[in-house]
This record gives structure tokens, C-alpha cells and sequence, in this order.
């Protein structure tokens, strides 16, 4: 079957996110069918990836789209009815290759990633899927209820609107994949519509190896693993730092705290101290999972499941987060992440697990199990593969 990936980023490197998700499911999808991708790249160094993907693709089309012309794009839509997240990724050449690529390649199946490109493949008339990361409405949503400078949270107001009627372009797809039932949920009572299914995010058992298991006499290293310029971690970090750490570090005076990812912003990079160790880029994250203690996720907005969280469980390390992402796991909080919604309550979940080494091995462990259960990659691309099969048998 021939499949067109339409993609917002460049699918290399897979550190986070969008990236690490197209990767992982076209590598092994590629084995089965014939795939072609069309994306933006933002940065011109990002082509000296091509060969990392190009085994994957019999065709990639590219289309650069600078941040500058992104940001441009976003002018005119603050006084249009466009939400900024679709305004940030217009360019008339992506609509013009999409199409040109769907007859060219005479095209079974349109897979189409996040929201943001919805406005290139809704109008085709051939079986297509629209793959969300999670309901972007609800993330706003939630974004919109912390602290934030006035001026942000009635932008955010704005483009809550936005997005919710900008969302109804989910009537088009064959199907729509979240990977969340909460995101399932909120969109199917929101939209009326019954065409949603779930697609779990997975973890890449191959990197995140836990083979011999982990060391759970470390109790000396907290973790905070993702891209330090994403709102939703910021945010998780200052919001830690400021009203949990200092009561962490009062009963665990040994204990260090590790943020770990890239491109960190200067609020956090302001955070460095002799217990506090911000990281920047590492190039292979697993072996912070291999010496840690617990994985903290004190996420306060957000949607979708997180992939740091996924991560920790396939290495066997307990993590404490908050309910962000949470329900998406499907799990009984403990099996391998214990959900601590309240400030005192993170502090007491991650102090227990700091002084009894039994609890963390138990936590763990169970995670462990879960992860290779549940997340792996390979169980996921199966299950698109049936979403793509389908969605073709029944409209051809």
C-alpha cells in the first residue's frame, strides 16, 4: 500500500515529541508498505539528516519554512479567525505538493500529523487519518488556568476559540488518533463525534534498555527529563523548584536535583547550583535514567501522555507526576508512576520513595512490566497498520 506521511517537523533527530513519533512508527512501518513523506524543515543544517530517513521513504518531499516566515505567517491571523497554531505553519507550497503528491505517487492512504496540517489534507478524497498528540483545544485549555502574565492568558483565551471551532475539521478524517483516552473523551463530547480512536505513544525498548536491571540503592538523584524551551516544562520546573524542592531537600539534604534536555530558556539556565544541575543537550539520555532515583513530572498543563514518563517505566525507574498525562497511561497509580496531584502530597510521594528502597524497587519494577506490555513500538505500528487497512477496505 502506498502512504503519505504529511508531517509539521523533520522527522530526525527523535529526541521529543512529533519527531520521535514519526520515526519510530514509519521505520517500522516501512517494512510492511510503500511510504512517501512531505515536510517542513525549519533550519538548513536539519538536510544532513536525510540519510537517517531516507531508508524509510521511497520519496521525501521538503518544503522550508523558516521561523522568521512562520512568525510572519502569524501577522495577519491576529486579526482573522485563524488559530496562530495553523497561521505559524501556512505555506501555499505544502498545499501544492500535498496534492501534487497524492496523484503522482498514486496514494492509498493519507497518514496526516497533528492539527496544524489538517489544512492540507482534509479536502482529499481518499482514505486518510488524522494523528493528534492530543486534544490541542484542552491543552489551551489547561495552559490558560496557571499563573501567567494577563496578556498571555487572554491570548490563550483567544486561541482557545479558535482552536475549539478550528477542531471540527476532525469530521473529515476516516480517523481521527489520540493517544489518550482523556483527549478521546473531551473530543467526542465536544466535536459529537464517533470516528476517534486511540494510538498510544510508545518507547523505543531498544534505547531505553533496562536490561540487568536498575540500581534502586540510588537515592541521591532526582530527575526532570525534556526540551527546556516547551511552555508546559518550564513551567513544570519553576512551579517544582519553588514549591516543592525546598521541602524534598530539608528532609533529603543529600539529595540532587538533574534537568536534563535541550535548549534550556535563561529562567531555567538561572537555576544552576550545587544541588540544582541543568544539563542542556545529552546525547544519550538513558544512561541519566540508569542513575537516578525517581523521574519527578510535575506537569500543570498539557494534554496526551509524556514521553519522559514512558521513558522511566521501560527503565525501570519510579516516577511521581501530576495527573497531567496521567489517565492516559491507563494504569492504577504505583504500577510503575504513582499520580500526586497535590503539592503536599508530590512531596510526601517522592520523600517515601527517597527512604525506602523496597517501595522504589516495587514501583519500578511494576513499570517496567507495563512499558513492555503496553508501549513498545512495534505493538503500536501494528496497531496503525490495522487503523490504515481499515480505513482502506472500507472505501475502496
Amino acid at each position: 500500500m502506498n502512504i503519505l506521511f504529511v508531517a509539521n517537523r523533520f522527522p530526525y533527530p527523535p529526541y521529543r515529541g512529533d519527531k520521535l513519533k514519526i520515526y519510530n512508527l514509519t521505520r517500522r512501518l516501512a517494512q510492511k508498505h510503500t511510504l512517501y513523506l512531505v515536510t517542513f524543515y525549519e533550519k538548513r543544517d536539519e538536510l544532513k539528516y536525510l540519510k537517517e530517513i531516507t531508508p524509510f521513504f521511497k520519496e521525501i518531499e521538503l518544503i522550508y519554512l523558516p521561523r522568521w516566515m512562520s512568525v510572519i505567517n502569524c501577522i495577519p491571523a491576529l486579526l482573522s479567525s485563524t488559530p496562530l497554531q495553523l497561521a505559524y505553519f501556512k505555506s501555499f507550497k505544502m498545499r501544492r505538493i500535498v496534492n501534487w503528491a497524492v496523484e503522482r505517487y498514486a496514494i492509498d492512504v493519507v497518514h496526516t500529523q497533528h492539527l496544524r496540517m489538517s489544512q492540507y489534507t482534509s479536502h482529499l478524497n481518499i482514505p486518510k487519518i488524522l494523528d493528534l498528540p492530543d486534544a490541542f483545544s484542552l491543552y489551551f485549555k489547561r495552559r490558560n488556568e496557571t499563573k501567567r502574565p494577563l496578556i498571555n492568558r487572554l491570548i490563550d483565551r483567544i486561541e482557545i476559540k479558535r482552536l475549539t471551532k478550528a477542531e471540527q475539521i476532525i469530521k473529515q478524517y476516516n480517523k481521527v488518533l489520540v493517544c489518550s483516552v482523556e483527549d478521546k473523551k473531551y473530543l467526542e463530547k465536544l466535536h459529537q463525534v464517533n470516528n476517534i480512536n486511540i494510538l498510544l505513544n510508545g518507547v523505543d525498548l531498544e534505547t531505553f534498555d533496562a536490561e540487568g536491571g536498575h540500581d534502586y540503592s540510588i537515592n541521591n538523584k532526582l530527575l526532570f527529563t525534556g526540551n527546556m524551551d516547551y511552555a508546559p516544562n518550564v513551567d513544570a520546573v519553576i512551579y517544582f523548584i519553588k514549591e516543592l524542592w525546598p521541602s524534598i531537600q530539608k528532609k533529603n539534604p543529600h539529595v540532587k536535583l538533574v534537568i536534563a534536555g535541550q535548549r534550556p530558556v535563561e529562567e531555567i539556565q538561572k537555576l544552576q547550583s550545587d544541588r540544582i544541575d541543568i544539563t542542556g543537550f545529552v546525547p544519550d539520555i538513558s544512561d541519566l535514567y540508569r542513575t537516578c532515583s525517581i523521574l519527578v513530572a510535575p506537569l500543570r498543563f498539557g494534554a496526551g501522555t509524556q514521553n519522559k514518563v514512558l521513558e522511566a517505566m521501560a527503565m525501570g525507574v519510579p516516577v511521581v507526576c501530576t495527573q497531567i498525562g496521567f489517565a492516559g497511561l491507563q494504569i492504577e497509580s504505583g504500577d510503575g508512576v504513582i499520580m500526586a496531584q497535590e503539592s503536599n502530597d508530590f512531596v510526601y510521594q517522592v520523600n517515601h520513595l527517597l527512604s525506602d528502597i523496597a517501595q522504589r524497587r516495587e514501583v519500578g519494577e511494576k513499570g517496567l512490566t507495563i512499558a513492555h506490555q503496553r508501549f513498545s513500538w512495534d505493538s503500536i505500528t501494528d496497531q496503525l497498520d490495522f487503523y490504515v487497512n481499515d480505513i482502506y477496505l472500507n472505501m475502496t
